[in-house]
């Protein structure tokens, strides 16, 4: 939220305590100043929900962990190679029926179930029917006209620097504060994201899920993980779900079990305009809805580059036929087309001369214009089905023409708190598979010189805050390029995939709590060592070849070898495989390694890879 707003709460704080009555309240009174009394602080309104069966969570040592943070010298190596790791991660049904999501495209989903038509307005015309961004003064009002929550009453009795502290015990006093929260999540998004779920739960916040009625994550509230879940049919249209969603949100309030919601999040890239609205309507901490509907337009974000002075490649909008050579003399080639709004790489081509440029936008346009939209899933048009409706009268078919950038991939994952960053982390991507930009590896920490890492990091940064936004978990794309650090795109919540379990163990830092305390307005601090635990590696295995999966036995294999952290597949037996001849190939299997370094657990990475633990005939 910005500074603003936050200055608002005070006053409601007052004006809320003067019309209602307030429970007994043992801990200090006013204000406090030390970390002691700050500590002894006790939540408001906490609803009688408690996290149920006691989830189990590998031991962890909060004081040893490392951190890329401001402030720090360069350090050299300590021994991080003792370090061990413990997943519980739940692997996705794998069926037959295929469906788009951006964190796993080429994914299948149990039974075919039906998805949100509001994911597909998200995936293709962000942010499509939700309500327009309120004016400064109408979000200024709206602020003002609600009852501040109970995690901002806590938080007005608080001096600021207790929190801007980096210790363990500010770490305590910030996952003190979130215990109890009520935080509604939007989307659950596939099974593998029951671990953010649970690191929730850990900290003892109350979650809500607002989700599909047949949602894997309905079973969370039967294990005690979540206090409620709210059924919402997501085959309506995006401000449909927003009206109710706002309904149900505002009825909390009335619920013993839960209170209010303290905030509002999630961890699914399609949902984040949603949220931002919802946030923006409720008086709730935030992103505001433009600077997400900026960074979700990649056509804006070059806008926004340019005018902060940052590095911008040259790019141009492509509505129709005719305007395809005056975009490519001013771009010129190499050059990568994609969609305006989109995500998982879909309908995005390098092209190399303006025949390529007019051959690949008729595919793109074609490719997008005969997807089609059946129950609510987004699918390739059956000539023989007369069912489901045209996605084209759904999505946006405006195209960006954008020079092509050379060089390393990388991602920075960035915590920002109070307008500025507290944790930048760089990683590095493998060359992606051309001309479809398939993903291919990734290694963390960065074996780039440091001298690139900064500027990365820097760039990351500046974009960010070139879009608008302050505080919140960033997964920040770039590549460094002949010319220096460029921007591939911003998106404005934790990375999906292994990007969290990277950050875990190379850095220390948990992207769940960090992402949970943004969503309460709490001023994030990452705890900060200097050394990086130890080296991260992880792949999606690209099919080499078409043809169909014969067999996926040598995964369980790898899967029990020393360093391997996981091992899972991503198709069945008999399903058909498309390799890079003849498409956007398609993801086989999830490898993720770990080894004492980064160059370590490259290589054994590659070496896994070489076996080809999916044999597609």
């Amino acid at each position: 939220m910005s500074s603003t707003c936050c200055s608002c709460f005070p006053v409601l704080v007052r004006r809320s305590r003067s019309r209602r009555k307030m429970q007994p309240d043992s801990s200090p009174t006013g204000r406090v100043e030390t970390m002691e009394d700050a500590m002894r602080l006790e939540r408001d309104r906490k609803g009688s929900w408690e996290v149920g069966t006691p989830l189990h969570s590998p031991a962890r040592s909060w004081t040893s962990w490392a951190s890329p943070v401001p402030g720090f010298k360069r350090h050299t190596s300590s021994n991080a190679s003792d370090f061990d790791f413990e997943l519980n991660i739940e692997e996705d049904v794998v069926a037959s029926s295929t469906h788009l999501d951006t964190d796993r495209h080429h994914c299948f989903d149990a039974g075919g179930k039906a998805r949100s038509k509001f994911e597909v307005e998200q995936l293709l015309a962000s942010p499509g029917n939700l309500p327009p961004p309120m004016t400064a003064k109408n979000r200024e009002d709206s602020i003002r006209s609600v009852m501040p929550t109970a995690t901002h009453e806590l938080l007005a009795k608080l001096p600021a620097k207790l929190l801007k502290e980096r210790t363990e015990q500010a770490q305590l006093l910030r996952r003190k504060l979130a215990k109890g929260a009520t935080v509604v999540f939007i989307s659950a998004g596939l099974a593998g994201k029951r671990f953010a779920f649970q690191r929730a739960a850990e900290l003892g916040i109350k979650c809500v899920i607002i989700e599909h009625p047949d949602s894997w994550s309905a079973n969370l509230v039967v294990d005690g993980t979540v206090a409620k879940f709210i059924p919402v049919d997501m085959t309506q249209s995006s401000d449909a779900i927003f009206q109710q969603a706002l309904q149900h949100i505002r009825a909390l309030a009335n619920d013993p079990q839960v209170g209010a919601a303290d905030g509002i999040a999630t961890f699914v890239e399609l949902s984040v305009p949603l949220v931002s609205r919802l946030c923006e309507a409720l008086g709730l901490p935030g992103h505001r809805p433009s600077c997400v509907d900026a960074a979700r337009d990649k056509h804006c974000t070059r806008a926004a580059m340019a005018a902060a002075g940052l590095p911008t490649p040259r790019n141009s909008l492509i509505h129709k036929h005719s305007e395809l050579v005056a975009a490519g003399q001013h771009v010129r080639f190499p050059a990568v087309l994609k969609p305006v709004s989109g995500a998982a790489s879909l309908g995005v081509k390098k092209v190399c001369n303006m025949d390529e440029l007019q051959k690949c936008y008729s595919e793109v346009v074609e490719e997008l214009s005969t997807l089609v939209i059946s129950s609510g899933a987004l699918i390739k048009a059956d000539p023989a089905s007369t069912t489901g409706r045209r996605a084209s009268e759904s999505v946006n078919l405006t195209v960006l023409l954008e020079q092509y950038l050379d060089g390393t991939e990388v991602d920075i994952d960035v915590v920002m708190s109070d307008g500025d960053w507290v944790y930048a982390a760089v990683s590095d991507n493998g060359p992606t598979l051309e001309p479809y930009f398939n993903e291919t590896w990734a290694v963390s920490p960065s074996l780039l010189p440091r001298e690139e890492q900064v500027a990365l990091k820097e760039l990351a940064v500046g974009s960010v805050k070139a879009l608008g936004f302050e505080s919140g978990v960033f997964h920040v794309e770039c590549k460094y390029t002949s010319t220096g650090p460029q921007l591939i795109e911003v998106n404005a919540r934790m990375g999906g995939g292994q990007v969290h379990e990277c950050n875990l163990q190379t850095w220390g830092v948990d992207l769940v709590e960090e992402t949970l305390f943004a969503a309460l307005g709490i001023t994030a601090g990452p705890m900060v060592q200097r050394n990086p635990l130890s080296g991260v590696a992880y792949c999606y295995l690209n099919a080499k070849r078409s043809g169909q999966v014969a067999s996926i036995d040598a995964l369980a294999e790898i899967a029990k070898r020393d360093g391997v952290v996981w091992a899972k597949p991503l198709v069945a037996v008999g399903a058909s495989a498309v390799g890079p001849q003849d498409g956007l190939p398609t993801w086989l299997a999830d490898l993720v390694v770990k080894k004492p370094t980064a160059r370590k657990a490259l290589d054994f990475l590659f070496q896994l890879e070489a076996e080809e633990p999916v044999r597609v005939a």
